[in-house]
């Protein structure tokens, strides 16, 4: 049988293009194991929420981090922080969700501190505002199951959250601390 050095070429191309899938597979988000919580501050006093509905999408070795890759979508007409509050939040003062219903995280770096630890770089988009954020993650593995769980704040004005009458940062504070956990099966051995 002959092969035409274009066919073989060809060949040798789609075989290269499958490589990467094949070496870095797509880790899958457990979401029954996993949360998004944050914690405001009004008026002095801690107030708790979450974000019910997300996605992840997850590329991740610990032994390629350069070619490691992570982005987060919260639907932010998911967040939950009680009945007043929550009628509140879709509106274009808070989240704005009409105009902007997702909040994203794309990762641009990952640096393993140690064994367990890392720091995540990248995006936080929010509102049509994207900013840096540094992400610090533990993993914990259990069976095929590795925890992802980190805190890190962000501040609520500049992603414009909390506008107008709501920028006074004395009845409701500038910092944000966002907490998580994380549930993804398929990554490999730390």
């Amino acid at each position: 049988m002959h092969f035409s050095t274009r066919a073989l070429l060809t060949a040798a191309v789609a075989g290269a293009s499958l490589l990467p899938l094949t070496i870095q597979a797509q880790q899958q988000l457990v979401p029954a194991q996993s949360e998004i919580q944050f914690v405001s501050r009004q008026m002095g006093v801690p107030v708790e929420g979450t974000f019910k509905t997300f996605t992840a999408q997850v590329a991740f070795d610990p032994a390629k981090l350069a070619t490691s890759s992570i982005v987060f979508t919260v639907d932010t007409g998911s967040a939950d922080v009680g009945r007043e509050v929550n009628a509140e939040l879709p509106k274009a003062t808070w989240f704005n969700i009409a105009a902007f219903p997702k909040a994203t995280f794309t990762s641009s770096s990952i640096k393993r501190i140690d064994t367990t630890r890392f720091e995540v770089a990248g995006k936080m988009s929010i509102k049509g505002v994207s900013s840096d954020v540094v992400v610090p993650v533990t993993l914990a593995q259990n069976g095929a199951t590795t925890t992802a769980t980190g805190a890190f704040p962000i501040r609520r004005l500049t992603f414009r959250i909390g506008e107008k009458e709501w920028s006074d940062t004395s009845m409701v504070a500038d910092e944000v601390q966002v907490k998580f956990k994380i549930a993804l099966t398929g990554v490999p051995k730390l």
